[in-house]
Order: C-alpha cells, then sequence, then structure tokens
C-alpha cells in the first residue's frame, strides 16, 4: 500500500493513520506491539504521535501482512533483512559522490 496524501505534518495522531490504512485503532496499536521497528511517540497524556518514518513502517508492514499474506512472524524475519542496497552499490555511489565534490573544488579554485 502506498499513501496517497502527501505527509506534510510532523505529527499524526492514531485515529489518522488508522484512516489512511482503513484498519482499526486497535490493529494499529497490535502491530506496534508486535513490531519493533513501530514505535510512535507519546505526548504527556500518553497519545501516540505516528511520524512521518512511523507511518513508512506501517506502510511496510500492512503490505507484507494485509497484500502479500504473510504471518505476523513472517513479516518479522522479511523486515529483518538486510536493506536492498548492496554494500558495494553504496561504495560505488559514495565514491562518485566524492569525485562530484572534487570536481566542483577544483572549479572554484580555478575562480
Amino acid at each position: 500500500m502506498k499513501i496517497e496524501k502527501e505527509l506534510t505534518k510532523l505529527y499524526y495522531s492514531i485515529g489518522e493513520v488508522s484512516e489512511m490504512f482503513d484498519v482499526s485503532n486497535s490493529l494499529i496499536r497490535y502491530w506496534e506491539a508486535e513490531f519493533s521497528i513501530l514505535k510512535p511517540s507519546k505526548n504527556s497524556k500518553g497519545d501516540r504521535r505516528f511520524m512521518v518514518k512511523d507511518i513508512r513502517n506501517l506502510e511496510k508492514i500492512y503490505t507484507l501482512v494485509k497484500e502479500r499474506g504473510f504471518t505476523l512472524e513472517g513479516a518479522k524475519k522479511e523486515l529483518k533483512k538486510k536493506p536492498q542496497i548492496k554494500k558495494s552499490e553504496a561504495v560505488n555511489k559514495l565514491r562518485a559522490l566524492k569525485k562530484k565534490m572534487e570536481n566542483l573544488l577544483q572549479e572554484l579554485d580555478r575562480d
């Protein structure tokens, strides 16, 4: 599932989040207890405050459990897998970025 609405607020209530995913508040609370990647902050009254990163994590959970049919244990294992980017790809991207920065520095020195 991909959230269609642009996320512009700093925090979202559990009601707003459950509406985005068309699920109950209790399911969101249950997933929070089951998945360690889901850790919304709470205000002084104990109300959950979901940030964009929490909503993105919920998207992952929702996709695995509701759309792809994973069990909760299977979804947990899937989420613990290494990120999709490989170390060699990251190193190559960093080297390319370093080269661009060196070129910019040389251009600035010429001026």
